[in-house]
């Protein structure tokens, strides 16, 4: 059975990929809030019942954050809701932080340029990979309101060339 894609649960809304991910959240909000800069891949450490849950797609990653602190990287405020068939005692903590798992090198150029730049580290999507889940991980610059109005503008002007090309293409001028 190796290498063959598993079905999802009834309960799982989470997507597969061509490229062998499984999607579980994805925070769209951060591309609208940051300009996304540079991202990577990391490794989480979860607890069991926290991966049953993340496997039924009971996530919110949208005011998650991540944080340096003393060379290791935490991801706060990630919300995993307990696991439906999980006894109360043996659950898990719903907001606790999170461990992220990165090669030393790598923590050390993310620290270097959290340095230099003013950036935020904000999680992007949350998938399994191979049946191991992890955090893709965006180092972005926080947007301004002016910026967020020429993101829409420019959007709603691309929008308005393909319906005018598809017309065109139509002969409906």
């Amino acid at each position: 059975m190796a290498g063959e894609a598993r079905p999802l649960g009834s309960t799982a809304v989470a997507k597969q990929q061509n490229d062998g991910l499984t999607v579980v959240a994805s925070n769209r909000a951060a591309r609208h809030n940051f300009h996304i800069e540079d991202s990577f891949e990391c490794g989480i450490v979860l607890k069991g019942s926290e991966v049953k849950s993340l496997r039924e797609s009971k996530v919110q990653l949208a005011e998650s954050f991540a944080h340096l602190d003393n060379g290791e990287m935490w991801l706060h405020n990630l919300h995993i809701a307990p696991y439906s068939h999980a006894q109360a005692h043996s659950g898990h903590e719903l907001m606790r932080r999170r461990k992220l798992l990165l090669h030393r090198r790598e923590l050390d150029r993310i620290e270097a340029r959290l340095k230099q730049e003013r950036l935020a580290l904000v999680p992007l999507r949350l998938y399994f990979k191979e049946g191991r889940a992890k955090v893709e991980i965006g180092m972005g610059k926080g947007k301004k309101a002016h910026d967020k109005r020429q993101d829409i503008a420019k959007r709603d002007a691309d929008r308005e060339t393909q319906r005018a090309m598809g017309r065109a293409a139509k002969g409906n001028w």
